[in-house]
């Protein structure tokens, strides 16, 4: 133990007396640290915010829809299966004929771009225009910050109301003024705002607080297109019964569809964290050529390091001298220059590692996963950094121990 301390103690000495070399050589291991960990980290940061964003409807959620949730990636990636749209009757019937301990909503994208206006403000042509029974916000995992949910009456009725996102008033509504029961337009038509919801975050990119969402009837009536298609949400109250219930819902469907036992399903049936995991399995491909550029990265590092350590040797020839003529053997000549190399290593990859979780947070801020400490990679960080420490100093560390003391004691 006094033995480490007093080589850890020669190590720091010696950074101190060479300050520019051993700043510049922390900077090299920084940066191929900072590249590892924080490219890892904003992947980790990506994963979390698809689990956020897809498992927000809860885990005993399941949608039935009319294209299964394979997602192309790549030339060669599994294109999506579509299958015959989902009628308004076959959804309406479904909700009906479903009796078990859930809650059912019938819902429909009813527009991708719609432009909201309201006085001489208007949003950009991206808002998505959803038409939804009243079931819809529960099982969507929506809450209300203030005003109130469609009731069935004004369902049937197609009234001409609207719930729209957190985003959505703060762009059309001065900061400290509440839509609620204001008279909006999407496109030419007027709509009074009776609802507006808790901000859901637009994590991933797919847009929580940018919708709004109109009585069901409305939408078909106003936004309806001769291949619109139904999306079935359904809400589990026993998330132990999900299973169950989803392999019922299969059935009850199948026979709405008239589908016989030999022939296999034309519609999807997927549960909420489904998506999330398809996607976080595509990124996978993604970690392993980021970790593979990073540690390329880190191997010029290394390199570097080594260089840097070979070139202390020669300047150093010398002291090597004197302290074998004081009695040093090769064994602690070597232990003194790999502890040294080890050293540079760590303090450099503290560093990067302290900028790669800043990187990897920069990016969950964005989207909206809130601040996380990457352990698992701050570890790994750490054991990279005590391996290339070793592996780098090793070979100047063994010319060092191996230099002869008369000769290293006449060298200039």
């Amino acid at each position: 133990m006094n033995f480490l301390k007093q080589n850890i103690s020669i190590a720091l000495q010696s950074i101190k007396a060479n300050r520019l070399r051993a700043i510049i050589t922390m900077l090299i291991i920084s940066i191929g640290i900072m590249a590892l960990v924080g490219i890892l980290s904003a992947i980790d940061a990506i994963k979390n915010g698809i689990n956020n964003n897809f498992t927000s409807m809860g885990a005993n959620t399941f949608t039935i829809r009319n294209a299964d949730v394979n997602i192309k990636i790549g030339r060669k990636g599994k294109k999506a299966k579509p299958y015959p749209n989902i009628t308004y009757k076959e959804a309406v019937r479904f909700k009906n004929e479903f009796n078990y301990p859930v809650v059912t909503s019938v819902s429909t994208m009813a527009s991708f771009n719609s432009r909201l206006k309201y006085k001489s403000k208007k949003t950009n042509p991206n808002i998505q225009v959803f038409g939804s029974d009243e079931n819809y916000i529960l099982t969507a995992g929506y809450e209300l910050e203030r005003g109130r949910n469609f009731n069935p009456v004004e369902i049937s009725s197609g009234a001409h109301l609207v719930i729209i996102g957190k985003e959505i008033e703060t762009a059309l509504f001065p900061k400290n003024q509440s839509a609620v029961d204001k008279t909006i337009k999407i496109g030419a038509n007027r709509y009074k705002v009776i609802g507006v919801l808790k901000p859901k975050g637009n994590s991933a990119g797919f847009g929580g607080d940018k919708v709004c969402i109109v009585p069901l009837t409305n939408a078909r009536q106003y936004f309806g297109k001769p291949d619109m298609s139904f999306t079935i949400n359904v809400l589990s109250k026993n998330s132990a019964l999900l299973t169950i219930i989803l392999n019922e819902a299969k059935g009850v469907f199948r026979k709405i569809r008239k589908i016989n036992t030999i022939n296999p399903e034309n519609f999807d049936v997927v549960k909420a964290d489904n998506l999330a995991t398809l996607l976080i399995g595509n990124l996978q491909k993604v970690t392993a050529g980021a970790t593979i550029i990073g540690l390329i990265t880190l191997l010029g590092a290394a390199i570097g390091l080594m260089n840097i350590m070979l070139v202390s040797v020669t300047e150093r020839t010398r002291e090597i001298g004197v302290r074998k003529a004081l009695g040093a053997t090769q064994k602690i000549i070597k232990y003194q220059f790999l502890i040294e190399s080890v050293v540079i290593c760590v303090l450099g990859g503290a560093f990067g590692i302290l900028l790669g979780i800043v990187i990897g947070n920069v990016i969950s801020l964005a989207l909206d996963t809130g601040f996380f400490i990457p352990w698992f990679w701050i570890m790994t960080g750490v054991v990279i950094c005590v391996t290339v420490g070793l592996i780098s100093g090793y070979l100047p560390a063994k010319r060092a121990s191996q230099l002869d003391p008369i000769d290293s004691l006449r060298f200039e």
